[in-house]
Order: structure tokens, then C-alpha cells, then sequence
């Protein structure tokens, strides 16, 4: 019934009449005028000048933003065609009327109003607007801002003198949907005392800041870290542990770590050896605290596993393995392990610089080609000696590439969670991995080689470059089918400024056969990294654009918490600020257009009727009325209930006006004359009556 309904009125928009109107008794034909009496078509259709204009919106608002709790008010003005239906449109579903969404809508405008707005209620809104004869969209973005969360660690510590030292913290999981401008710096003199902090700096713009003065000697001292965006300030982070002003120790360069081959200890509990400290992060297999050895004072890390289940317990086993075979400058070291019925922890190198992409993006910090090479040259060098003892990483990505201090420029490879020594006999498979930086032969489920650490070195190279991801889609699906495709090009605004050096070092990386893919021995023997300056006097001194790889952190971090909607939604309204423009997907929009198409069917109404009328003989008689309905009403006009048997005139007008002319009446017009208007839905008759008057 849907179908035919739609089918009618399509046609009827076409201008071919689908109704056939009154027919003959004897032939089943419409009736018409025969050429004999000269008789017109009584059926009529609206006439169609063309002239009306298409349906359009006037002055449209493109972006509306609100603070948390406010009300927000959509409201699009339109002209068209009376009538007009519309809709709104929100993640593909139409919005109906709640205790919080309220749309008042007419033949002009319609107005979306929602009450108390939550974050969720930040997105998309497409109004889809339709008249008699055309159709249109236009899309509202909205954004329901809210204090930015606290930062998402508390500060940690690296002391530069026994009066200055570094803070570094991670950032908020959500921005509270407004981009966050800065940071509030905090300090407690008496560690324990909650009332006694005072301010440091409310003007730090990056999530590192160098305290040079106010801190003594021997003094001791806890930060911590608010957020602020354009709607205020947010709590606290979580403090630090107390920090003591003495003499900073020396960096990991300046005094390599000793390694070890590590034996599980499965007699002795950790807190017997070790102090646990602050939560350092996060992870899959549970959580990462600071620690210090109960007698050297060495500071150190603990990766405790969550999982006690045998297979769990089995994986940690092997990564305690694999990592004895890791003794390598460039790689995170295991220096001890524990395993009791309570817990696992694998206790690890400190490594106190952050991830490298958050050091890059630090606004006191220069990002240059040259440095690209130092970085990727250091990384080739772990995974090369990895690959040496035929161990893949598998899990290569920005968060596994860490800085050893806040000062230098050196970086480790960490978490080997994922890495498997391989046997070439026999051929190994997995399916796991990160999707933007996993290799085609994982997702496609093929074996795997040393060269599928060597893809993800590429994509590396690619983001630290150019601050962009090649394979990121709107969904892991949609990013994993790139992938498999290999689909990915160099951007011409992002890549301006890199040499044809790094873009052959990365297209000789990206190559789906992995025949193709350079080894680790040819990627350091590349002419890219063998440059020390790479073209010194141009472009690769050039200090690289950071914006695009803060964006890039920013869907990283949010991906990992349980904002990730919120805070992705608030991604791709800043990734597509000219969202008005936008078009919906077909189904979506068929769908919107099939459902006003059913606002716009009505049965014709008279909302105007003929009066009755008296003329005298031989003059000319009009009766008029107006008539509404969808799909287009036709029309005939009778006389005492019988269609007429001679030559009338019949104006049908694009607004619905109708208007009946008589010309030259006699005595024999005079009677009642009826309107009557059909379309699928029903039928209306109106009437008036014509007396026309002899003259004397």
C-alpha cells in the first residue's frame, strides 16, 4: 500500500495524472467534452507554470553551541510550496517527540528544542524538508560543552636540579567537548596538608611544564594538574607522590641499565623487595605503577596482570621468556618477576620520558625532519635486533615508542605483550594487533614474517611526519578494509614540506607484498637515514606542524577510555567544521524522504468555498474556492449533481485555488453547483448556488 501511495504521487509531481477521475458507465473512458457540443475536460489538474521556486532554507543556522544542562534551540526557516513537511534527522534515526526533544514544525519552519542538553545530545541534526514538488536538507551541528575531565595521570617528576625539575601528565580522556586551552599547575609545601596548595602557572598550554624557582633545597613538594576550556576549570588530577629537591640521578644514557635473565620468583612477594607508588597507566593486561626497590631505593615499574586464569598466567610466562632474549639499548628491560596465587607482576625498567609523540607535541620542543630520522634510525635499531633473534613485536605503534628522560632525545620500545619467536617450519597466524598499524597478512590471516613489524614501522613513520594516520576510518572495519587494500596515498598539504627522500622510505615500507617491504638492514641503509641533515638548508630543518598529529593523541587517548564516544563524536565535529553542506548516506536520506512523503498525504479540504451567487442574464459568472490535499487533488465541477453538457471554464491554479467561469449565463445556468476534488486518500465536495436573473 506504501508503494502504490508513493508510486501515485510520484507521478502526479511528474504531471502525468494517475486519476482518472469520473468515468462513462458505458465505455469505462473518462468523460469528456465530444467534438459535437464543444465540451472542455471537466477533469482538472493544478496547472504547473514552472515558476515557483524550488524549496529552500533561509539563512540557515550551521552550528549551535550550548553549555551542559542549557537548552538548545534548532530552528530552520524554509519557503516552499504549501504544504511542506519536515524531519529531523539524528544518528539515521528520525528524532520523536520526548520529555527532553520537542519539535514544533509548520509550512515555514521547524524548530527542534531540546531541554537540560547532555553531552550525548552532541552531533549531527539533518532536517529534511519537502514540498509538493522538490526536497531539501541541511544539517546543525550541535555541541553540548562541559568542564574537560581532570587530566588523566597525576604529574610525574623528573628532577633537573635540587631546584628545578620537569612535570609531565597526560591530558584529559574528554575535552568536556570544547577544545582544552591550557593548564592550572598546582603545588603542595606539606605534603598531606589538602589545604594548602597555591598555584604555580595557569598559563601552561602543553602537558609538560619546567618549574625553574620557588623550590628548595631538601624541600619536598606534591603537584598536581586542573584542566581548563572555554567553560572553566576542571578538578584536580590525581596528586603526585612526594617529591624530594636532591640531587637528580643520573639518566639511563649516562648509566645503562645491567641486564638480567630473569628467573620467576614464585616464593617471595613483590611488597617483600618492593615499595608500590603512584599508577603510572592502563593496559589490556591490567595496570603499570611506579616502584622503588625497598633496599637500593632504584625506582622501577610494575606491570601487574589482572587475569589469574592459567592461560593468562601462561602469557606472561612467555613474555618474561621472550624478553631475556632482549638485551638491547633501544628495548624496555625486564629486571624481575613475581608469581604467587595473588598476582603477576613483571617488575621493569622506569622509563620516565612519556610516549614520543607526546614529547613531540610539547610546544617548547622542535619537530623537524632531521630529528624524524634520529627517531625512526633508533626504533630500526630495536626491532633489527629483535628480528636478529627472529622475535616480532607485533604491536608496534606511538604508545609502544617511549622517551627515556624529559631532557634527551632518546626512546625505547616497550610492551612485548604481543611478540612471538618464530620457527621457520612453522608457520604462525595471529589475529591481533592494533587496526591502523597491524600489517594485510594479520587481517587476512596469513602467515607471518619479521616483515610484519616492518609495515608498522612505516605507518610510524608515516604519522610522525605528517601528524596523520594513512589508514584511519570511521570504523575499525572500515579501517581494517583499507588496510587489506593498501589503499593509502601522501597527502599533498600534509607531505608539503617532507622531502621525496622520507616518501620513498615509506612507500618502501607500505607495500602490501611483503617480498616488497624493506628488512630493518635496509631500511638503516636507506639514503633517508643515512643523511644526518637530510637536505640541511631546506625543508627538513623546517619545524613540522604539530596541529594535526595533537588531533591524532587526542582520538588515541579518547579511544582508550570510556568517554570513546563522546570524546570520537567531538572528533568528527572538528575533523568536518563545514557540516552543513554535508550529505547524508541514501538509505538515510530515502528513508527521511519516504517518511515525509507519508506527512505530506492529507484528503483534499476546501479551505475556501464558493458563495452563493446572483447575476443577471447574458453577463458572466465565476464561483472560486480553494482547495488543500497531497497528493494534488483533481477536480470536476457539476451542476445539480450531474456534470455538466456544455463549454466551461476551469481554472486550477498552482496555489489551489479553483475557480469555475460561465460566460454569456441564461436562465437555464441558474442551479446548484458543486466542487468536488479527489485523490487516493478520500474526497471533498463543496457547493453554492447561481441564480441568474431575467433581464426586464
Amino acid at each position: 500500500m506504501l508503494s502504490g501511495v508513493l508510486n501515485a504521487s510520484q507521478n502526479v509531481r511528474d504531471g502525468i495524472s494517475v486519476f482518472k477521475g469520473p468515468q462513462s458507465p458505458q465505455t469505462g473512458s473518462p468523460i469528456t467534452c465530444s467534438p459535437a457540443l464543444k465540451r472542455e475536460v471537466l477533469v482538472k489538474r493544478r496547472s504547473s507554470s514552472g515558476t515557483a521556486p524550488p524549496l529552500q532554507f533561509v539563512d540557515p543556522l550551521d552550528r549551535l553551541e550550548v553549555h551542559i544542562g542549557e537548552t538548545a534551540r534548532l530552528k530552520c526557516v524554509f519557503k516552499g510550496s504549501s504544504p511542506v513537511a519536515s524531519c529531523w534527522v539524528y544518528n539515521k534515526k528520525e528524532v520523536a517527540e520526548s520529555s527532553r526533544f520537542h519539535i514544533d514544525s509548520c509550512n515555514e519552519s521547524s524548530s527542534l528544542v531540546i531541554s537540560e542538553a547532555l553531552p550525548d545530545d552532541s552531533g549531527r541534526y539533518t532536517i529534511f524538508v519537502r514540498d509538493r514538488k522538490s526536497s531539501a536538507q541541511h544539517t546543525v551541528t550541535l555541541n553540548v560543552i562541559d568542564l574537560p575531565q581532570p587530566p588523566a595521570s597525576c604529574p610525574v617528576a623528573y628532577l633537573l636540579s635540587p631546584h628545578s625539575l620537569v612535570l609531565s601528565w597526560s591530558g584529559p580522556s574528554y575535552d568536556g567537548g570544547s577544545a582544552v586551552t591550557g593548564y592550572v599547575v598546582e603545588v603542595c609545601e606539606s605534603p598531606g596538608a589538602t589545604d594548602q596548595w597555591r598555584e604555580l602557572t595557569a598559563q601552561c598550554k602543553s602537558t609538560s611544564f619546567r618549574v625553574t624557582s620557588g623550590l628548595q633545597p631538601q624541600g619536598e613538594y606534591c603537584f598536581r594538574v586542573r584542566a581548563y576550556n572555554a567553560v572553566g576549570v576542571s578538578e584536580p588530577s590525581q596528586e603526585s607522590q612526594p617529591i624530594r629537591m636532591d640531587n637528580p640521578g643520573e639518566s639511563c644514557d649516562e648509566k645503562p641499565v645491567k641486564y638480567v635473565t630473569v628467573t620467576i620468583n614464585t616464593e617471595d612477594k613483590l611488597t617483600d623487595h618492593y615499595n608500590i607508588q603512584e599508577k603510572l597507566g592502563v593496559g589490556k593486561f591490567g595496570q603499570v605503577f611506579r616502584m622503588t626497590h625497598k633496599e637500593t631505593g632504584h625506582v622501577c615499574a610494575g606491570k601487574f596482570y589482572k587475569g589469574r586464569r592459567t592461560k593468562e598466567r601462561e602469557a606472561a610466562r612467555k613474555e618474561v621468556e621472550l624478553m631475556n632474549f632482549l638485551h638491547h639499548p633501544k628495548l624496555v628491560q625486564c629486571l624481575a618477576a613475581y608469581d604467587n596465587k595473588a598476582e603477576m607482576v613483571m617488575v621493569m625498567e622506569y622509563v620516565a620520558g612519556g610516549e614520543l609523540f607526546e614529547r613531540i607535541v610539547d610546544d617548547s620542543f622542535e619537530h623537524t625532519e632531521v630529528s624524524s630520522v634520529g627517531y625512526m634510525r633508533q626504533i630500526l635499531e630495536g626491532i633489527q635486533y629483535m628480528h636478529q633473534q627472529n622475535i616480532v613485536h607485533l604491536d608496534l605503534k606511538p604508545e609502544n615508542i617511549v622517551c627515556v628522560d624529559r631532557t634527551g632525545i632518546q626512546i625505547k620500545i616497550i610492551d612485548f605483550g604481543l611478540a612471538s619467536k618464530l620457527d621457520p617450519n612453522t608457520p604462525v597466524k595471529v589475529m591481533h594487533g592494533t587496526p591502523e598499524f597491524v600489517a594485510p597478512e594479520v587481517i587476512n590471516y596469513e602467515p607471518i614474517c619479521l616483515a610484519t613489524d616492518m609495515w608498522s614501522i612505516g605507518v610510524i613513520c608515516y604519522i610522525l611526519l605528517s601528524g596523520e594516520s594513512p589508514f584511519q576510518g570511521e570504523s575499525d572495519s572500515e579501517t581494517l578494509a583499507l588496510v587489506t587494500a593498501a589503499q593509502w596515498e601522501f597527502d599533498e598539504e600534509s607531505f608539503e614540506d617532507i622531502t621525496d627522500l622520507a616518501k620513498d622510505f615509506i612507500s618502501s615500507l607500505l607495500s602490501k607484498d611483503v617480498r616488497r617491504r624493506m628488512s630493518c638492514e635496509e631500511a638503516l641503509a636507506h639514503s633517508w637515514l643515512e643523511y644526518t641533515c637530510v637536505d640541511n638548508s631546506r625543508s627538513s630543518t623546517k619545524n613540522l606542524s604539530k596541529n594535526k598529529m595533537k588531533k591524532f593523541l587526542t582520538r588515541q587517548k579518547w579511544k582508550k577510555t570510556g568517554k570513546a564516544l563522546l570524546a570520537l563524536k567531538r572528533m568528527a565535529i572538528l575533523s568536518k567544521p563545514e557540516a552543513s553542506a554535508s550529505l547524508s548516506p541514501v538509505d538515510e536520506t530515502e528513508k527521511a524522504l519516504q517518511s515525509l512523503e507519508l506527512k505530506l498525504q492529507s484528503k483534499p479540504e476546501f479551505s475556501k468555498t464558493p458563495s452563493d451567487l446572483t447575476v443577471p442574464q447574458g453577463s458572466s459568472a465565476q464561483l472560486s474556492c480553494l482547495i488543500t490535499g497531497y497528493p494534488d487533488p483533481e477536480v470536476v465541477w457539476l451542476k445539480d449533481g450531474e456534470l455538466q453538457e456544455e463549454c466551461v471554464q476551469v481554472d486550477y491554479e498552482e496555489d489551489g485555488s479553483c475557480t469555475l467561469t460561465l460566460e454569456n449565463v441564461s436562465l437555464h445556468h441558474s442551479g446548484l453547483y458543486s466542487c468536488k476534488a479527489t485523490n487516493v486518500l478520500g474526497e471533498a465536495l463543496c457547493s453554492a448556488t447561481l441564480t441568474v436573473e431575467q433581464k426586464d
